[in-house]
């Protein structure tokens, strides 16, 4: 596998460098969805068409990172879960350049399998990041929560080994949403972390528009022993926080 960036994820990806030679996994994406300035966007969009050109000339297939977030979907209903055919209806500059990125990936003629994938949580992420970021506030005892936001946490581990089930199963030219399942509001998430800390934070709370769930049929249908095996449920993103502070400890 050749790997195209240098950041979070392409290092969680690094157990997989030495599988999968047909592959390029392109990381070298705008890693923040908010603020994030239109040279980055230009930066992203020059890098995936150098990858794109140079897997149509050697064959391989293009894995690219989107997102499942409300950013890409945008706000659907809580009753209906985003699924990678339904509509989706961008609410941010982030969520429209990640599917104009995928326009181009499938009009570019090579090979691919497009994963909009949920919020990974890792041991290297950087502070910006949004569990990493989370953490920090708690710690400093100010977090802001948006009331309706709604995450979908996975562990880098679990995702990485989802995505190397993918891959030895042949999967391409698809989308696939590469997530748990159960979106989580951001305030459990935040009682969780404060509950390990044995704290409580102030809370400085804005009410958004809410947020739905992303639909997870397709992963499930696609691998249906390797998503078993994760044990994603309700209280799985409580497991991934516990495994991320743990190796945040001294």
């Amino acid at each position: 596998m050749v790997i195209v960036g240098r950041g979070f994820l392409a290092q969680s990806l690094e157990p997989l460098a030495e599988r999968h030679p047909h592959v390029v996994a392109f990381t070298a994406g705008v890693s923040r969805g908010g603020g994030a300035a239109e040279a980055e966007f230009a930066r992203e969009a020059a890098l995936l068409y150098d990858a794109l050109r140079d897997c149509r000339r050697t064959g391989r297939r293009l894995v690219y990172f989107s997102t499942s977030s409300a950013g890409l979907y945008g706000h659907a209903a809580r009753s209906r879960e985003a699924a990678e055919d339904g509509p989706v209806r961008p609410v941010s500059p982030y969520g429209r350049h990640k599917l104009a990125m995928e326009e181009v990936i499938r009009g570019s003629g090579a090979d691919h399998l497009v994963l909009r994938l949920a919020y990974p949580v890792g041991r290297v992420q950087r502070p910006h990041q949004f569990l990493p970021s989370l953490v920090g506030q708690v710690r400093q005892g100010r977090v802001r929560i948006h009331r309706g936001a709604r995450r979908d946490l996975i562990d880098a581990r679990d995702a990485v080994a989802l995505i190397d089930a993918l891959l030895r199963l042949g999967v391409s030219r698809q989308v696939v949403n590469l997530a748990s399942g159960w979106a989580v509001p951001v305030e459990d998430i935040v009682d969780h972390i404060e509950r390990r800390f044995g704290t409580r934070a102030e809370r400085r709370v804005t009410d958004v528009r809410p947020e739905g769930t992303v639909s997870t049929a397709r992963l499930r249908r696609l691998l249906p022993s390797a998503t078993r095996e994760r044990g994603f449920g309700p209280d799985y993103y409580r497991r991934v926080i516990d495994t991320y502070l743990t190796h945040q400890e001294p």
